[in-house]
């Protein structure tokens, strides 16, 4: 399953100025912090999973950058993660039995 806004409450967690906030950051940062070519058109948290809506905490980037990074964190913590993976335990073949 896809984590996206529709089934992250993330939204819920951002304070009620967010749109000032977004605002102010690509003001800030009219180019991409990460590629440095494209124009800002995403406000994005630099530590990820972090509800620190801090000017200093938020960066301006495209969104291909931010799509590719939120991936990479998306990944990173899926391998951290210590949830049992869903593999059957090995079996004897039956013409073995």
């Amino acid at each position: 399953m896809a984590h996206n806004w529709g089934t992250s409450n993330r939204l819920s967690r951002l304070p009620k100025n967010w749109r000032a906030l977004r605002a102010q950051v690509l003001r800030r940062d009219p180019t991409c912090k990460i590629c440095g070519v494209r124009p800002s058109t995403v406000a994005d948290h630099i530590v990820p999973m972090t509800d620190d809506h801090r000017l200093e905490a938020l960066q301006g980037c495209c969104d291909p950058c931010h799509r590719q990074k939120t991936a990479r964190e998306a990944a990173a913590f899926r391998a951290a993660s210590s949830r049992p993976r869903r593999q059957r335990p090995g079996e004897q073949h039956p013409g073995l039995l």
